[in-house]
């Protein structure tokens, strides 16, 4: 299997492939293959990626899905 080495890369850019990778508990080499696989493999979405891109979003807006609905339902009943 060939090896592939990434030079120069961003501080910023490491520390979030350092960060999702302790997330999925994967070391950063593989998260960067399961990235590229994403990326490069045009497929359907399984469950198991469904749900890591529904935690995705619920982290980077703070809430999570029976939270938002929740909202939904609070904004309804005003």
């Amino acid at each position: 299997m060939p090896n592939l080495t990434l030079k120069r890369v961003p501080d910023e850019i490491h520390e979030r492939l350092k960060e999702r990778a302790e997330r999925h508990r994967r070391s950063m080499n593989s998260e960067a293959i399961r990235i590229l696989e994403r990326a490069l493999t045009p497929s359907r979405m399984s469950a198991e990626e469904a749900i890591a891109r529904a935690e995705e979003l619920n982290d980077r807006i703070g809430k999570t899905f029976p939270d938002i609905v929740n909202d939904a339902k609070r904004k309804g009943r005003a």
